[in-house]
């Protein structure tokens, strides 16, 4: 890459930055009254903070997305989304693919001024990841109550992002959620670190690919049943994504 394309990759970059958080700032300022509204009002209003950051990105730094199999999203009922974790890209991206959900998240981010407050109005399951036994019974308490209420859960049993072409190390909590609501799993595949990877600030364009997996039947099984199905589809078809083009 010769600086002059750096220097330009660097200039799209901060215009997207720019407008993040002029965006995140707006949505965080309107987080307080929408938590008067009923929730899937405030998470209808809320969701537009992914659509227009995904669409900024694209406008800004020519990153685009194509979703692989999106057939594979019954919407019909309330799923847990277990997908792999690269880039920040995939927090945007995920929940405009899916119905009203709660993320499996750190407490810590609600620390975050704008994007915390806004966070709190989609009703995450925030866990104090160093609580151990505790976060994973709060984590089946909470989730079966959203769960029940028909909201998805979305995680990422890695727990922090990992580079293109790694593997993390995947964490049961998704899998113990799953055995013990008996609601189905959808893998979720992708390579977005390939044009946002961790701690980049420049964003490389291209088309990343978003894979949906075939439904993955939970009820009865055990957790680490469970794990090993989604974590063999998700490295599987990771490396058979094509590259970002």
């Amino acid at each position: 890459m010769n600086l002059l394309n750096t220097l330009w990759l660097g200039f799209r970059a901060t215009l997207f930055w720019i407008g993040f958080a002029i965006v995140t700032m707006v949505f965080g300022l309107l987080s307080p009254l929408l938590l008067l509204l009923p929730n899937k009002m405030a998470f209808g209003i809320l969701i537009y903070w992914t659509y227009i950051n995904v669409w900024w990105l694209k406008v800004t730094c020519g990153v685009r997305y194509t979703v692989k199999n999106p057939e594979n999203i019954d919407r019909s009922s309330a799923h847990i989304v277990l997908a792999n974790h690269q880039s920040t890209w995939e927090t945007m991206a995920i929940p405009t693919l899916i119905p009203r959900f709660a993320w499996v998240l750190k407490k810590e981010l609600f620390k975050i001024p704008f994007f915390g407050w806004a966070l709190k109005v989609v009703t995450p399951i925030a866990i104090d990841r160093s609580a151990g036994r505790s976060a994973v019974d709060q984590i089946k308490e909470i989730g079966q109550q959203r769960l029940d209420d028909g909201m998805w859960i979305c995680m990422f049993p890695e727990g922090t992002r990992v580079m293109p072409g790694k593997k993390g190390r995947y964490k049961m909590g998704g899998a113990i959620l799953a055995s013990h609501t008996g609601y189905p799993v959808i893998p979720i595949a992708h390579n977005a670190g390939e044009s946002w990877p961790r701690h980049s600030y420049i964003k490389k364009p291209g088309t990343i690919t978003i894979s949906v997996g075939p439904e993955i039947l939970t009820e009865g099984r055990k957790a680490a049943d469970i794990m090993k199905d989604v974590e063999t589809w998700i490295e599987a078809e990771k490396k058979i994504l094509p590259p970002i083009a």
